[in-house]
């Protein structure tokens, strides 16, 4: 069962602009690369996806931790949620998932 905020991720379209936003409102970013630009808030990442809306992101997504990612799938999409994006590596081991729930909101997945 995930019980631990892991991220958030923003989708953005033009990165400079939120950069420049975000940087203002959180303070220099940790990572900061065409792909990804990662900031941290009281212990959570927070961060700007300029690929997310090309997956249908249409806001931030909230990515909890779980050991299993596969298992926690099963379990929510025998809730009735529906699986948005498949288990994918993002780097470094870490898998990510996004799923959505009866009204089309996402929850994020991230093993590590």
């Amino acid at each position: 069962m995930a019980r631990e905020l892991n991220n958030i991720a923003i989708p953005v379209t033009d990165i400079d602009g939120a950069k420049a936003v975000y940087t203002a409102l959180l303070g220099e970013p940790f990572s900061d690369t065409p792909y990804y630009i990662g900031y941290m808030a009281d212990g959570v990442q927070i961060g700007l996806d300029p690929h997310g809306h090309r997956h249908g992101h249409t806001g931030p997504i909230a990515y909890w931790k779980t050991r299993d990612i596969a298992a926690e799938i099963e379990t929510l999409t025998g809730a009735g949620a529906q699986v948005l994006d498949e288990p994918k590596d993002v780097g470094g081991g870490m898998l990510v998932a996004v799923l959505k729930d009866a009204d089309g909101n996402f929850i994020g997945l991230a093993q590590t």
